[in-house]
């Protein structure tokens, strides 16, 4: 795993989910973290039971995704790693069905969340000469799901920021993956599931895995053993990659 001592971190999405597990994780690793949502309440309690620095904020906010770019900064004189983990399902309805304003809310959160954590961490990462930007992505990505017209259109074009990232900023050592982490056991999977809307709402519970597994992935994938990756997304339904993170023999 990679050695995160005093590095400092922003997760975004950080309430709960994935990304509560992540920055618990990355804490424990020695990271520096910074956990940011829309919630204060619970990103405070987070904070506070990691040592970490809560960011009260919405990531579709270009100007608030800056601020709490510049608050790590202002404490902690870097930004090592940016975790774009914000995300929306909804809404779960067919496209002649959906609330345009949903919709576009999950659009602002999935794409724009992803932009403004790239524009705000990126300059910060090419002045210190490098740093690492991962996204959640999903298989959403790659294939449409009934009744998931935003989180799929979202969620691809979050990967092709990704590779636009990469395109652009690999020279400048920043190092941008994706990661596809499946099925995950969160707030998110148990609303899918309620819908009852297209075959992974009809999933057993049993199959989500739980939210540490993308978060030790997360932590692999600030490692050298992820470069082979850069500027593509990592799959963790592959049993290669859950060996090489650890989580299976």
């Amino acid at each position: 795993m990679a050695d995160m001592k005093d590095k400092v971190v922003l997760v975004t999405g950080a309430s709960r989910g994935i990304g509560a597990a992540t920055a618990r994780l990355f804490a424990d690793a020695g990271a520096k973290v910074g956990v940011m949502a829309r919630s204060t309440d619970a990103v405070a309690a987070l904070a506070s039971e990691i040592g970490g620095v809560a960011l009260a904020g919405d990531v579709a906010d270009a100007v608030a995704m800056q601020q709490a770019v510049a608050t790590l900064l202002e404490r902690f004189g870097r930004l090592d790693v940016l975790i774009n983990n914000a995300g929306l399902i909804g809404p779960i309805a067919g496209i002649a069905d959906a609330d345009p304003d949903e919709w576009g809310q999950a659009i602002d959160v999935n794409i724009k969340g992803v932009f403004n954590g790239i524009r705000a961490a990126l300059p910060v990462m090419r002045k210190a000469g490098g740093g690492t930007i991962l996204t959640i992505g999903s298989g959403a990505a790659h294939g449409p799901q009934e009744g998931w017209s935003a989180y799929c259109a979202s969620k691809a074009g979050a990967l092709m920021l990704t590779r636009a990232l990469d395109l652009e900023a690999r020279g400048d050592g920043i190092r941008a993956i994706s990661l596809s982490p499946g099925t995950v056991a969160t707030d998110m999977q148990a609303a899918i599931r309620d819908s009852g809307i297209n075959p992974v709402s009809q999933l057993d519970w049993s199959v989500h895995i739980p939210p540490e597994w993308p978060a030790r992935a997360l932590l692999w994938m600030c490692g050298p053993e992820a470069d082979q990756w850069l500027g593509d997304e990592i799959s963790l339904r592959d049993k290669g990659i859950r060996r090489s993170v650890g989580l299976i023999d």
